[in-house]
């Protein structure tokens, strides 16, 4: 048995002590769970009166409420499908001219990413949907938030795919020059799908965070699913019902997303280790021999 580098393997009465601690903590968890559902019932949240918007079709307000859901849901689609997209360009660009960049000009391209990184995204939206009709720039509220949600996601993206090309051997860039191929050609073709491979999980990631920060739309009052969700709230009074069901939509959006970075991954991986080669006949001496003729 081989100790770990960090600590040295449990032995018999550590294992026991972890057991016997995670069953406490499992039970502790489970009575914790149990009083909460207990109050809540105490206090009428199970009654259909309070889900009854949400899971019974005879409702009378079972159809509106789950047509405002659901433009909320496209809403947030959307703004967050715009932002990925804009964000992964505009990130790969930033990453890019910053790799690329004179020492002379370098400074204004890391004051920029370092600038927007250092602003928070809600001041980012508040900052687009406020000061661009100042100068001029009337927009709907759909692209406030992804210009807001952009500005800052990019330069996260710029980061990760910047750590991405710098974590690659140098050999792959010095292969490729040698071969005469220009500096362009080499991030292009060489290092940045290279890239996109090794960061694809840290990119997914943010792709998440992208999605759910759709919800600081509230700021400048975008349709989105948790701005609708409180216009629900407020003629129906059950807020634990419909948030619980918005958190639900977020949760599966979000773990889809998650699935299909490991998935992708794994058929990347696939496809850099190629087919395998079939083994080569093991010839026997026997064999051998009455090949080369050196029987007697």
């Amino acid at each position: 048995m081989t100790n770990s580098v960090l600590y040295e393997a449990p032995g018999p009465r550590a294992k026991r002590r972890a057991r016997y601690t995670s069953i406490v903590v499992g039970v502790a968890l489970l009575g914790i769970a149990a009083w909460a559902v207990a109050q809540l019932a105490a206090a009428g949240q199970f009654t259909m009166n309070k889900w009854g918007p949400l899971v019974d079709p005879s409702h009378e307000y079972f159809a509106a409420l789950w047509n405002i859901l659901g433009q909320g849901l496209v809403n947030t689609l959307q703004a967050a499908a715009l932002s990925i997209a804009l964000s992964l360009v505009i990130g790969t660009a930033m990453a890019l001219t910053r790799i690329t960049s004179a020492p002379w000009y370098r400074w204004a391209v890391v004051g920029v990413i370092e600038l927007l990184r250092g602003i928070p995204v809600v001041i980012a939206i508040f900052f687009a949907a406020r000061v661009l009709p100042e100068l001029g720039i009337e927009l709907p509220l759909l692209w406030y938030l992804v210009i807001g949600l952009t500005a800052y996601n990019s330069v996260i993206i710029a980061e990760i795919v910047r750590a991405g090309i710098l974590s690659l051997p140098r050999g792959q860039s010095e292969a490729a020059y040698a071969l005469g191929m220009r500096r362009s050609q080499v991030l292009l073709t060489v290092l940045l799908p290279q890239a996109f491979r090794t960061m694809l999980p840290a990119l997914i990631s943010q792709l998440v965070v992208v999605l759910k920060d759709t919800s600081l739309g509230y700021v400048i009052s975008y349709p989105e699913l948790v701005q609708e969700a409180e216009i629900a709230i407020q003629n129906l009074n059950n807020p634990i019902q419909i948030y619980f069901v918005v958190a639900v939509v977020f949760i599966a959006i979000n773990y889809s997303l998650s699935r299909l970075a490991v998935f992708t991954e794994r058929r990347l991986s696939r496809g850099r280790q190629g087919p395998s080669r079939p083994a080569r006949p093991h010839r026997t001496p026997a064999a051998t021999g009455n090949a080369t003729g050196g029987g007697h």
